[in-house]
């Protein structure tokens, strides 16, 4: 038995989209096959994607499955990704995507697709850290890290060149840090020279460094802000993959604009459950 996938990536951040209707009876056992690199087809997610087009404009219900199994509330550039599949499929320039951390808008832009990130939080019981006040520049298993949920947790740490930092062997004490109950995202950032912001994220769920990460990138815009070291509006971030911009609406919104690229078509084995 086979289900039938597209391979998108925003800015490096690559997924199989499977539409939700498609039968998988273990999505997390096809994850950790998939997404491996080596033996699979290699992804950071599977996005399962269900569509509704009786809505103006359609809405597309988003579920993704990380490499290790487990299912995340958000991802930004999974968010954008699943806009340019509905948007393709409905004719439209707008969707409205349903995920575990709540509705965003998606519209396509000048700048690419833009995806509304929703309002960032530093209440320790939302994030979660065990913490009695919010967490700003405060040494976590020996980084200094300022701590924010952007529908995913993130730990920043903003360093003086983000290629001087050792992410494999930094970031895993913080991301299962006891004082993150759920575990965390490790995002570093340092000064491009032009204003913005150049971004390394090791990221819960892939258990490794990504090639972008937007709610890592909207991570380092909100904390950069907070913190005073930019009052620019877009904030530019660039991680590996390509170039981010992250803006922030009359309502305190971030929203998270880049490209987004469709790959191939592919099919993927899954096993009948007489063979599990």
């Amino acid at each position: 038995m086979t289900v039938p996938f597209q391979k998108y990536h925003g800015t490096g951040n690559d997924f199989l989209i499977i539409h939700a209707a498609e039968y998988v009876p273990d999505r997390a056992a096809l994850a950790k096959r998939e997404c491996d690199r080596d033996t699979g087809v290699g992804a950071d997610g599977i996005l399962y994607l269900a569509l509704e087009e009786a809505f103006n404009p359609p809405r597309v219900v988003m579920t993704l499955v990380q490499p290790d199994g487990s299912t995340a509330p958000m991802c930004g550039n999974g968010a954008r990704c699943a806009a340019e599949w509905a948007m393709q499929r409905t004719g439209t320039d707008s969707v409205m995507i349903d995920t575990q951390a709540g509705t965003l808008r998606a519209d396509r832009t000048d700048d690419g697709i833009t995806v509304e990130m929703g309002t960032p939080t530093f209440a320790p019981e939302d994030i979660p850290v065990d913490a009695d006040e919010p967490v700003f520049e405060e040494s976590i298993e020996g980084l200094e890290v300022s701590v924010v949920n952007t529908g995913v947790p993130h730990a920043v740490a903003f360093v003086d060149d983000v290629d001087d930092i050792d992410l494999e062997s930094v970031a895993p004490p913080v991301r299962h840090a006891d004082v993150f109950p759920k575990g965390t995202n490790v995002t570093i950032a340092s000064l491009d020279g032009d204003g913005g912001f150049r971004q390394r994220t090791f990221e819960r769920g892939v258990e490794g460094e990504t090639d972008s990460c937007g709610t890592g990138a909207v991570a380092i815009a909100v904390v950069a802000r907070r913190l005073g070291l930019t009052d620019a509006d877009p904030v530019t971030v660039t991680p590996p993959g390509g170039e981010l911009r992250v803006s922030f609406n009359d309502r305190g919104r971030a929203t998270l604009a880049g490209p987004v690229e469709h790959e191939f078509d592919g099919e993927v084995s899954i096993e009948s459950p007489a063979e599990q």
